[in-house]
């Protein structure tokens, strides 16, 4: 099976702001499949990824990084199709000139759960590493740290005008992860 894909230049899609006036997402994306640029309040490009379900994937990358998501530009296509998704990031990287931060050095930020071991204080680093912990002592304080971080990370969206429900997966707190529901 042959697909042709019309790639177009990044430089001739319109920005679209990852927030809108309402607080909310692009909704118009949501169940789309595409491939998505994302840049930062000087729109200096941070990301490019693709998903079967653009509007989902926005949200995961808004609570992951928030201070780097201010700005898209979205290619949509009819198909899933990894090749031609895989073209259409391939030709934008090319046509960017240098690979941005978060789809190398940085990509485990975009993409993965937050891991927030690496971001206990050093008090919670100490809690945690009590050698009188057992695990359940352990996990929750991982509960705790995770708690704090998502309480962090609403706080910064909640300064953006962001009016969107976002919830946790609670099971991945226990774990030290954070990631959407």
């Amino acid at each position: 099976m042959n697909t042709e894909t019309n790639i177009r230049a990044l430089a001739t899609l319109e920005y679209v702001p990852y927030i809108d006036d309402t607080g909310q997402l692009p909704e118009q994306f949501q169940g789309k499949i595409g491939v998505y640029a994302i840049f930062d309040q000087e729109r200096v490009l941070q990301f490019i990824g693709y998903s079967r379900d653009v509007y989902l994937s926005l949200k995961q990358h808004l609570v992951r990084q928030p201070q780097q998501c201010y700005w898209l530009k979205i290619q949509t296509i009819d198909r899933p199709s990894r090749t031609a998704l895989e073209s259409i990031e391939q030709a934008w990287i090319a046509e960017n000139g240098t690979m941005p931060l978060g789809n190398g050095k940085h990509k485990e930020k975009w993409i993965n759960p937050i891991g927030v071991k690496a971001l206990m204080t050093t008090e919670e680093r100490e809690n945690y590493q009590k050698p009188v912990n057992d695990e359940l002592a352990q996990i929750k304080i991982l509960k705790n740290v995770a708690r704090r971080v998502e309480a962090d990370i609403l706080a910064v969206l909640e300064t953006r005008g962001c009016q969107m429900q976002i919830r946790f997966n609670p099971k991945l707190k226990e774990e030290g992860l954070l990631d959407l529901k």
